[in-house]
């Protein structure tokens, strides 16, 4: 690691500590000629899918994408804004561990529907609204029917 401060590649590691939960590891260097010390941060560089889009393009996996859905169906809706990232760093866990290459977008969409229908059955059946393209108000009967019915089948 070269020096930030005199570009010297002699640096010495003074102290380890996860970050992150575990997802990082923050580490204190000291340079070995100019003495100044400076932190960085260490993690795995993973490869997550290419998400096939329906119309058949393909764009590289993006998190602040599920993030903005997550937060546009639960808007105005008592779900804190950490259970919002438990969900999107669950998602890109499962997808990383899936070790596929590409991924269809209509299956990252039930990922969130999942996950919706667990954190709040309000913002479930705005983002089934839109996700599957509600025509009419039976539409959204049909979904808040099948919904009550696995809340009390659980």
């Amino acid at each position: 690691m070269h020096c930030p401060f005199c570009n010297t590649p002699d640096t010495k590691v003074i102290d380890s500590r996860l970050a992150t939960e575990g997802a990082q590891v923050r580490r204190r260097r000291e340079c070995m000629r100019c003495a100044e010390r400076f932190t960085t941060y260490e993690t795995a560089e993973l490869t997550l899918p290419r998400v096939i889009k329906s119309d058949g393009n393909r764009e590289r996996f993006d998190d602040d994408k599920i993030r903005r859905g997550l937060i546009k169906a639960l808007e105005k809706r008592p779900v804190a804004s950490e259970a919002i990232d438990q969900v999107v760093n669950r998602i890109h866990k499962q997808l990383t561990a899936e070790g596929v290459r590409e991924i269809p977008s209509s299956q990252i969409g039930e990922l969130l529907m999942e996950a919706l229908k667990e954190l709040d059955q309000v913002a479930y059946v705005r983002f089934a609204s839109v996700y599957r393209s509600f025509q009419d108000v039976n539409a959204f009967r049909e979904e808040i029917e099948r919904l009550v019915k696995a809340t009390k089948s659980q």
